[in-house]
């Protein structure tokens, strides 16, 4: 069986965009190249901060300190908390318990 152009193309386009989507590790990592703090040394110092398991984590500009930062949201048996962690200095900004409807 033979087919167009056209759907070859689009076929080749669709494997590219499965491909695509997992090469971010993690939301904002697009910004990493402003970052002095690795998104392992912010972990660590997220969980030290306040101690769970890590539920999301991401790369973001926000206000506050260098103005980029890591968060993270960290669940424990108290509910979840948003740790945010200067991507430059790798100081902590935030340590927060989050609502019923975290982001």
């Amino acid at each position: 069986m033979k087919f167009s152009q056209p759907v070859r193309a689009l076929g080749a386009v669709a494997i590219l965009a499965a491909f695509a989507g997992p090469a971010l590790a993690y939301t904002g990592q697009e910004l990493a190249g402003g970052a002095k703090i690795s998104l392992e040394a912010a972990q660590a110092t997220a969980l030290q901060a306040q101690p769970g398991t890590v539920a999301d984590q991401e790369l973001e500009k926000e206000s506050g300190g260098s103005g980029l930062r890591y968060s993270f949201d960290i669940k424990d048996s108290a509910g979840t908390h948003e740790v945010g962690i200067d991507a430059v200095t790798g100081a902590l900004l935030e340590n927060s318990a989050e609502g019923p409807h975290a982001d």
